[in-house]
């Protein structure tokens, strides 16, 4: 992922251009329907438990900095080590299949694996690095599930997931792209495309090549999610107003990080690719341009609909990579940024990240589980659904359905575990004599116009014992317009 202020995170006013392809729409369409994904990182990393990828990053930051290793003071030791992760990464107790059945139980429809993350490890057979799992250096490389992505992605499309590749447009590893002759000076290329050309044609080579192994040999792939937005053509404009904001920040004129314009002629790029899968959703991640068909507000949820498809990703315990000890967010908290996402137009990508020995923490099995217990009770109010204005009132979120049918989520309080004897909304209006019902309930509830809105009335029954927990769901069948 992208991390620090040059994280190019993707903001509310960010502009988008829409997509023309009809098959790619119809997809778009289908994605948004399915609000709810998984998002795994994982890598040699792992084993250290620190940050993916970014410790060899050369910027001043505090989430670059090494803190593993036997010499972190030593830059090149360092990174010597690091990619030394390779030989002792061995994670035995891998089993896709018990995670694809706990994101399916949970509710999730999608999934996003990091295939290779910006370190340049490749998560599968690529024909075209030995810097993967499956090198006989790697220790699992022996192992009948070494080719982890393609096991990722059989497991989880056995369960009827849609199947994401994240992909690294940038490779530190790569010789094309950190030139061992040039000492690294940021996250960006070391050297300059233009004085270097047929070096730069090199790498987009290779990067184009290794997209497409994953888009013919891995099955189907439904969404190409791409990281590393730095890794773009920029335009003279686009330059010239990234150090003028740089030099105004730096009273030296010392700059941490730099811009440079590196085209990996992604038009070409996804024109390929989808002659190898038609349809294919392309997410270019903090790249303005039509590449980028939705937008993935990182780590946080806007503050109101957006006018384009999007996907906030989220931790859902410790950070993107393996955290020892990771503490995971409560059922609660999980359900209701779920229920606010879904409410304001957009999917939840929920992140997990594996150990070195191939497991889950007993944490992320428990979020899955409220998840997924919740769900099995309220899931036709989040599936299949749009925002409704105001999207919320009070604790009260609203989404509604292709029928006109409209669910009210009541955001229960930390602790609250019974329900209050009314509700009162004033935003909307229900259709007179229509039928209001709480999901997983079939009690015909009675409800009341008022000056302003309606009230609904609780019976004790379900007062004493809500259908499920944390967030209780109210389907109005019709509401007038």
């Amino acid at each position: 992922m992208q991390n620090g202020l040059m994280a190019q995170a993707i903001y509310e006013d960010e502009r988008y251009v829409p997509e023309t392809d009809p098959l790619v729409l119809e997809k778009l369409d289908q994605w948004q329907d399915k609000k709810f994904g998984l998002l795994m990182h994982w890598g040699t990393y792992s084993q250290w438990g620190i940050v993916e990828s970014w410790s060899l990053c050369p910027e001043d930051y505090g989430w670059c900095e090494r803190k593993k290793g036997e010499n972190p003071k030593n830059y090149f030791e360092y990174k010597k080590e690091y990619e030394g992760l390779k030989k002792t990464f061995n994670p035995v107790k891998f089993d896709p299949e018990k995670w694809a059945k706990a994101a399916k139980y949970a509710g999730m429809k999608y999934m996003v694996f990091t295939t290779k993350h910006h370190d340049g490890f490749s998560m599968f057979d690529s024909k075209y690095t030995d810097y993967k799992v499956t090198d006989s250096e790697c220790a699992f490389s022996t192992n009948p599930k070494a080719n982890i992505a393609k096991e990722i992605f059989n497991a989880f499309r056995n369960e009827d997931m849609w199947i994401g590749a994240y992909f690294s447009k940038p490779d530190w590893n790569n010789e094309n792209y950190w030139d061992p002759y040039f000492p690294p000076l940021g996250r960006n290329v070391n050297y300059d495309p233009a004085v270097y050309p047929e070096k730069w044609q090199k790498f987009v080579d290779f990067t184009h090549n290794q997209i497409l192994e994953l888009l013919t040999d891995y099955g189907s792939v439904d969404i190409l999610w791409l990281d590393g937005g730095w890794v773009s053509k920029n335009s003279q404009k686009e330059l010239d107003h990234f150090y003028k904001d740089k030099q105004r920040e730096s009273s030296t004129g010392f700059i941490k990080s730099t811009m440079i314009s590196q085209d990996i002629k992604m038009d070409e790029l996804v024109a390929k690719a989808r002659k190898k899968q038609p349809g294919l959703i392309v997410v270019d991640r903090a790249v303005h341009g039509k590449n980028q068909n939705y937008l993935t507000p990182e780590n946080r949820i806007p503050e109101k609909t957006l006018p384009y498809p999007w996907e906030s990703c989220i931790i859902s315990g410790g950070g993107w990579s393996y955290t020892p000890d990771a503490k995971y967010m409560s059922g609660r908290k999980g359900i209701h940024t779920l229920v606010d996402v879904v409410a304001k137009g957009g999917n939840l990508l929920l992140n997990v990240a594996p150990s070195p020995e191939g497991e889950w923490q007993q944490g992320a099995y428990d979020l899955l589980q409220e998840f997924g217990d919740w769900m099995h009770v309220n899931n036709t109010a989040i599936y299949g659904t749009k925002p409704i204005e105001p999207f919320k009132e009070n604790n009260i979120c609203m989404t509604q359905n292709k029928d006109g049918n409209v669910f009210l989520f009541y955001l229960a309080e930390e602790g609250e575990d019974r329900m209050p004897s009314e509700i009162v909304v004033k935003s909307i209006n229900p259709k007179k004599g229509t039928k209001i019902s709480m999901l997983g309930s079939n009690k015909k509830l009675k409800w009341v116009q008022q000056k302003e809105g309606f009230k609904i009335m609780i019976p004790r029954s379900l007062r004493k014992k809500p259908t499920s927990k944390y967030a209780w769901t109210f389907k109005i069948e019709e509401i007038n317009r």
